[in-house]
């Protein structure tokens, strides 16, 4: 059987060239966290008055609305937490 040939590599290898650091521009989002939280506590502590005083507050002509109002302060703060880096 015959001898199969032995390729020879080329020495001559150049590595790429080192990638350039690209300014990266990061903006101050320090209020971002505080006013997550902020509507969060306050669609919390708005369900928890409401059924902690049988309907009467926070508001009582928006009657079982009030859910929705605390949940939207919820959502709100979901929505804020987008911007979180």
């Amino acid at each position: 059987m015959p001898k199969s040939r032995i390729r020879k590599k080329a020495d001559d290898y150049t590595p790429p060239p080192a990638k350039q650091a690209t300014n990266i521009k990061l903006t101050n989002r320090s209020w971002v966290a505080p006013v997550m939280l902020a509507l969060f506590l306050i669609g919390l502590a708005w369900i928890v008055v409401f059924y902690v005083t049988d309907g009467k507050l926070p508001i009582d002509p928006l009657g079982n609305w009030n859910i929705v109002v605390g949940f939207g302060f919820i959502a709100a703060g979901f929505g804020v937490s987008t911007q979180w880096k």
